[in-house]
């Protein structure tokens, strides 16, 4: 195993966990950003205000996204796996 197939895997790693984590940060950007917005236009200061909003909308986004993210991560373990054959010998 060669030092460029370890950074190829590593690098296709790296890009499987940010487009797998990618909706769901987004999801929890755009809803603390409307949170946040929404407290100051109310002049609410609860702090628990703004985590579970959050919390329910990565919580539907894995219920919308799950099955597609679960495709991604079985895709590359797939890939690896199948050529485990060359990495090891």
């Amino acid at each position: 195993m060669t030092q460029e197939m370890v950074i190829s895997i590593a690098e296709q790693a790296i890009w499987t966990v940010l487009i797998v984590s990618g909706p769901l940060l987004l999801i929890a950007l755009i809803s603390g950003l409307a949170v946040s917005i929404f407290q100051a236009t109310t002049s609410i200061q609860e702090q628990t205000l703004a985590f579970v909003p959050k919390i329910v909308a990565v919580l539907v986004g894995i219920v919308f996204f799950g099955p597609w993210m679960l495709s991604q991560i079985t895709s590359f373990v797939y890939g690896i796996l199948n050529n485990l054959d060359r990495y090891i010998g």
